[in-house]
């Protein structure tokens, strides 16, 4: 009996532990919702036909939502981090208007499987003012948007975000796809009412989120709209529902989903097209009738227009004409047309012009069919680098993405036309607040945060992106201000990439007198120890209000000028008088003493953006300042050594983080 008992015992057990192993591995298909058990909210309902409709074409600023009914392990059981898993749905949305949409859909990952609480319109059904971006939320959702909501920061109506705990996106880009062998990169409108295919990918072991979208029948494309480091553990709680959340503001707009896949811990199954619910018919099909009258002076109008048109269109494709090289087809971002930026810019007018610079000329301009601001760079013909530049911004910050670079929307090449598309920064450049007695003067906390927007765009180009980039000129000119005052930094003509773990190739100086670091002149090897030289000239005009080297008669040194306020023991005497007493004096020394550390002669002797990030945060504290070895930028100043700063640099950090390996000691003391 015992021996019985014992076998029955285990095999029990083993069933228990077979359907625990099967709740961390949830998987389920609706290829349509005929009789689907789904959790229903708001206005959101199944159709005859089944279809899941989540908001219809009678409701203004409704909202409806539908959800898996059963709460979903998200996390590993050993050590708590966030399992991998996909999912794959078909959509369709359907607008009163052909132009505008209102508002759009959400895949959501929420902690209930509704939200009373949440408000339609662009809250989207999540969230409402008074929660919106509160980490209590535990909620991330990828948003198809098709309304440009500024208080989100959106960056157009028709585009796909990753959001979390709120509707202002981390991650977003226009909704579009990138079509295998030609790497080119196609817009989709999401308000036409034809059928999308989306699919969303978490890797846990990376901490990767990956967003494809594509026509609905399109295979799956290689390259992801979106792919973005994101770390989940903290925001998604063990167990969670999914589901689809959607609403619709002043503007009507029917929200389908067809059909819908999910897998936990493995790939999501894929969806069998041909078995999805039709869609309703976009309005009453229309009649035609045959002319009876006129037959033959209808006949001889039309070969006369059609005569007409050709001749019409070959002169203007010549007008238009465009270039596609093999390098663009691998690299390049959306390429716009020509005669849209044409439109857009007025004709290039000298009234929408911008700025110009050495490497072309800059205007405003309104895209003819979002209707979204851009500003279009329009590189030079007498540039003997224009196209080296253009084709190295193309490379390097088309494919980068983060909140303080300025983001490429995309290029045109034409007839030797080379065109560069941005986001639209209203405030324009940080130097036009800095020097000769501007209009408006930006106080300290506005300056502040500025220089750490800086400092996490460089550390990212420096070590979080796929390759490292070198920037080659960072200086206030070239950090550009968006709506909020956040400083974004642009102008990527003279970047360099290469693979972490390698060396850069040498190449020829370039940059601007000032910010150019010593060790150019010998060796003309741009690494990021040279951005870090410009940064530190960057910083000191940013808190003395000065150029790094005058324009008057007598040329003032401005590393030197602060050296030397640093030695007479009063380093506050060097920031800008317009900053008055309304600052932080702490904040303010940090800053003049961090742009002397990185202002080194010796490129080992100054910091990495990963240590200048942490001294501005306060992550690590700023140790105390002795001797220093300092360059203009253009001769050599040799004071004392930099052994006693380098040694008192390393203790403080091996005091702060004591349990550090010696490879980590090794690159805060001072390398590379």
């Amino acid at each position: 009996m015992a021996m019985c008992f014992t076998f029955r015992l285990a095999i029990l057990l083993t069933l228990l532990l077979t359907s625990l192993a099967d709740m961390d591995d949830v998987g389920f298909i609706y290829n349509g919702f005929l009789s689907a058990n789904l959790s229903l909210d708001g206005i959101a309902k199944l159709t005859s036909c089944g279809l899941l409709k989540l908001t219809n074409e009678t409701g203004r600023y409704e909202k409806g939502g539908a959800f898996y009914p059963h709460l979903i392990n998200f996390k590993n059981s050993t050590n708590r981090s966030v399992s991998s898993f996909s999912t794959t749905f078909v959509f369709a949305i359907i607008s009163e208007s052909q132009a505008f949409g209102g508002h759009g859909i959400a895949f959501a990952i929420s902690p209930t499987r509704g939200h009373p609480e949440a408000v339609p319109y662009e809250y989207l059904g999540l969230f409402n003012e008074s929660n919106n971006g509160n980490g209590t939320n535990h909620v991330i959702a990828i948003e198809l948007d098709t309304v440009q909501s500024d208080n989100f920061n959106d960056i157009n109506n028709n585009h796909v975000g990753i959001d979390i705990n709120g509707l202002n996106s981390t991650y977003s880009f226009p909704a579009g796809y990138y079509k295998d062998g030609s790497r080119q990169f196609r817009n989709l409108s999401m308000i036409d009412g034809k059928r999308i295919q989306i699919w969303v990918e978490y890797h846990g072991r990376e901490k990767r989120m990956d967003v494809t979208l594509a026509p609905s029948g399109v295979s799956k494309p290689k390259t992801p709209l979106l792919s973005s480091p994101l770390d989940l553990s903290s925001i998604v709680n063990s167990e969670m529902y999914v589901g689809f959340s959607s609403s619709t503001g002043a503007l009507i707009s029917s929200h389908y989903v067809l059909g819908w896949s999910f897998k936990m811990n493995g790939q999501a199954q894929e969806l069998t097209l041909s078995r999805l619910p039709k869609l309703p018919r976009l309005g009453p099909k229309k009649k035609s009738r045959l002319l009876t009258n006129g037959l033959p002076l209808v006949l001889a109008s039309v070969i006369l227009a059609g005569v007409s048109s050709v001749v019409y269109f070959v002169r203007r494709k010549r007008k238009f004409a465009e270039i596609v090289e093999d390098w663009e087809l691998e690299y390049g971002p959306h390429r716009f047309k020509f005669k849209d930026l044409y439109v857009a810019t007025k004709g290039f007018k000298d009234k929408e012009l911008l700025g110009a610079g050495g490497f072309g000329r800059v205007y405003k301009g309104v895209l003819p069919t979002t209707k979204l601001e851009v500003a279009v760079k329009r590189v030079s013909r007498e540039s003997k680098q224009g196209m080296k530049e253009f084709i190295a911004e193309i490379v390097s910050i088309g494919r980068l993405r983060h909140r303080n670079l300025v983001q490429l929307l995309g290029y045109c090449r034409r007839q030797g036309e080379l065109l560069l598309v941005y986001d639209y920064m209203p405030n324009g450049s940080l130097d036009k607040y800095l020097y000769n007695q501007p209009k408006l003067t930006l106080n300290w906390s506005q300056r502040f945060r500025v220089i750490k927007g800086v400092a996490s765009g460089l550390f990212y180009l420096h070590e979080e992106w796929e390759q490292v980039v070198i920037h080659r000129d960072v200086k206030a000119s070239n950090i550009l201000l968006d709506s909020g005052l956040n400083g974004r930094l642009g102008d990527f003509g003279l970047a360099r990439l290469y693979d972490h773990g390698t060396e850069p190739q040498t190449t020829h100086v370039v940059g601007t007198v000032g910010y150019l670091a010593p060790e150019l002149t010998r060796t003309g090897e741009a690494t990021p120890c040279t951005d870090v030289f410009a940064f530190g000239a960057f910083l000191l005009e940013v808190a003395c209000g000065r150029r790094p080297i005058s324009q008057s008669s007598t040329d003032v040194i401005l590393v030197d000028w602060v050296y030397s306020c640093w030695r007479k023991g009063d380093i506050l005497e060097a920031k800008d008088p317009n900053l008055g007493s309304d600052c932080v004096a702490e904040e303010v020394e940090l800053i003049l003493k961090l742009g002397l550390i990185c202002s080194q002669s010796e490129p080992e002797a100054r910091p990495t953006m990963r240590h200048i990030v942490q001294f501005l945060e306060g992550d690590i504290p700023f140790p105390r300042m002795s001797s220093l070895r300092l360059s203009s930028g253009i001769a050599f100043s040799h004071r004392t050594g930099f052994d006693e700063f380098a040694m008192l640099y390393t203790s403080s950090l091996n005091n702060k983080f004591s349990h550090s390996s010696s490879a980590e000691a090794s690159l805060l003391s001072g390398g590379l």
